[in-house]
């Protein structure tokens, strides 16, 4: 593996690459070797969030299915807020029951996101993907135990460089989530970034996918 992308909804099938890639309990791709699952806020249907569960439980228990989600908060968007916290905190719970990570997503929500992995006492990793927000969201989220996702943001809003640099070197994934530009582009951007070679960069990710997915996981892909 000498690249990771712990999030993307285009699988590009590189030797080179391993690729997170998103999917949805209603249009599982089989095909896909390593993926995610889980509700998104966005996509939440009430008729059938048992079945869309079910699904996702079932995969779960696959060594191919790496974690959970995208699934998490979203206050820019017209489902009711509880809800989405109901669905949320039960896609927690099969993360725990199964010991997989999760991938979230999280809008103007991260202090609710922050109290209910309190709240539920969750262990898993749990690791907030397309990270955009200022040092002070970022040290929280790390001091309460998350992971830091970036791609898309860190490619076009410089402002996020010092947030970047600031980021433990344990504690945060690179992606591309559903921009066009490739992961070698987004690891060469932060290389420079956290002034360390690409190998050195390497390195980091790999490592930091070990903590996260287990190392028996990461010799059983490559």
């Amino acid at each position: 593996m000498k690249f990771f992308n712990f999030h993307t909804h285009q699988f590009t099938n590189q030797s080179t690459i391993l690729e997170l890639v998103n999917q949805y309990p209603q249009e599982f791709d089989a095909s896909i070797p390593f993926y995610s699952i889980g509700i998104h806020p966005w996509y939440i249907q009430e008729d059938r969030i048992e079945e869309d569960l079910k699904i996702i439980e079932e995969k779960l228990q696959i060594k191919n299915c790496l974690a959970i989600g995208e699934c998490g908060l979203d206050k820019r968007i017209e489902i009711s807020f509880d809800q989405q916290i109901i669905i949320f905190e039960k896609q927690l719970a099969l993360a725990e029951k199964y010991k997989k990570p999760v991938v979230i997503h999280c809008v103007a929500a991260f202090q609710e996101v922050i109290v209910i992995k309190k709240k539920m006492n969750i262990s898993v990793p749990m690791i907030i993907h397309g990270f955009s927000k200022n040092n002070q969201v970022a040290t929280q989220l790390i001091a309460a135990g998350f992971y830091l996702s970036f791609g898309k943001y860190l490619l076009k809003n410089p402002d996020l460089k010092t947030v970047f640099q600031n980021i433990p070197n344990d504690r945060f994934f690179l992606e591309t989530d559903t921009i066009e530009e490739s992961i070698e582009q987004v690891y060469e951007l932060a290389s420079e970034y956290k002034s360390i070679t690409i190998s050195e960069l390497q390195e980091v990710i790999s490592s930091n996918f070990e903590n996260v997915f287990g190392g028996e996981r990461m010799k059983n892909i490559e």
